[in-house]
């Protein structure tokens, strides 16, 4: 949902920046590209040695400038099957990245005990979840369905897992971040299941019984 409401906003902010890029002869993928190995090189290195405030500043920063691949192709009328093929699938080496590293920290640096087998089962859990949502999106399509609804997009689920990462560096209790965890699990899942059902509804033949 926060994905769709900033959308207008990075817009306004970044399509002058991106059209002077794309004069010095930067494309679209190669802002995709780049974007995603600045963002799992941060996650990989700063997140699980527990840098969590110099981490999650940097991959927002990264997060935010994410939006520059698509701005630029639009404005310049390079949109392409290939850009949005790209831009998915980098997208999903970075999640990875970040909710990976954080299972990783927590595995190495959390106390034994109940909170730390949390943190980590709702990390793994979040990947797993986290790559079914724009899968279920794009198996939809591909069947000539629509499945853009749900609580949880890419946007959300990112800012909720690093927003409790920082707060966590910033000297709050681990618990935090074992909550946003659970949090992004559980709404991922919700978000799965709402576009199932989504596709369910445009898919069944009027008049049959659901």
């Amino acid at each position: 949902m926060l994905g769709n409401h900033g959308r207008g906003l990075t817009k306004a902010l970044f399509t002058r920046p991106a059209l002077a890029l794309g004069r010095l002869g930067v494309t679209p993928n190669m802002l995709t590209v780049t974007g995603t190995v600045l963002s799992v090189t941060a996650a990989v290195t700063l997140l699980p040695r527990g840098h969590f405030v110099a981490g999650p500043l940097v991959l927002l920063v990264v997060l935010v400038a994410d939006s520059f691949d698509g701005i630029l192709a639009r404005a310049t009328g390079r949109s392409s099957v290939f850009g949005a093929f790209l831009d998915s699938t980098m997208d999903r080496l970075a999640d990875g990245a970040v909710l990976g590293s954080l299972a990783a920290w927590a595995a190495l640096f959390m106390p034994a005990g109940t909170l730390r087998t949390v943190t980590i089962v709702a990390a793994l859990a979040t990947i797993v979840l986290a790559a079914t949502v724009p899968y279920a999106r794009a198996r939809a399509e591909s069947i000539g369905a629509t499945a853009k609804v749900g609580i949880a997009e890419r946007t959300d689920r990112l800012l909720v897992a690093l927003g409790a990462t920082l707060i966590v560096g910033l000297g709050a209790p681990q618990w935090v971040l074992t909550t946003a965890l659970v949090y992004v699990a559980i709404a991922s899942f919700i978000t799965v299941v709402q576009r199932v059902w989504t596709v369910y509804r445009q898919i069944q033949p009027q008049g049959e019984p659901a």
